[in-house]
């Protein structure tokens, strides 16, 4: 029977952890979410984070945001990678503050580490209302 040192002891302690946390994580960050099938709400945009453009709500699982240009967009509010909730940036972008991913107003990857697009919906505005759905 071979006696191994203090020193090999934890090296190979430490690279078992490793591993084990490598596949842990390998595991857990991968996320294909689509978001919600079936979307079907309105929204009063005359006040509040949508009424000035680059403002966003999450609402239903559902991320809303008014462009820079004014125009409003709908795509799932979890990033498509790890399931992080996703934020918009005043560069009309949506963007995941787990690993930085980001995506386009059209839901199309800008970054990874994700490689799937996020669950677009339409918007449909009618004086201060807006109408999101599927």
């Amino acid at each position: 029977m071979k006696t191994i040192t203090r020193k090999e002891f934890i090296e190979q302690v430490g690279l078992g952890a490793a591993v084990l946390f490598l596949a842990t994580c390998a595991g857990s960050c991968k996320k294909t979410s689509t978001g919600p099938a079936s979307v079907n709400f309105t929204l009063d945009v005359s006040s509040g984070a949508l009424a000035t453009n680059g403002g966003y709500l999450i609402q239903s699982g559902v991320i809303v945001a008014r462009t820079s240009m004014g125009s409003f967009v709908a795509v799932s509010a979890t990033c498509t990678h790890a399931g992080g909730t996703l934020g918009f940036s005043g560069s009309n972008t949506f963007v995941c503050p787990l690993h930085g991913a980001t995506f386009n107003t059209g839901g199309a990857v800008i970054s990874g580490p994700t490689s799937t697009a996020l669950q677009k919906y339409n918007t449909a505005l009618s004086g201060n209302s807006l109408h999101v759905y599927s």
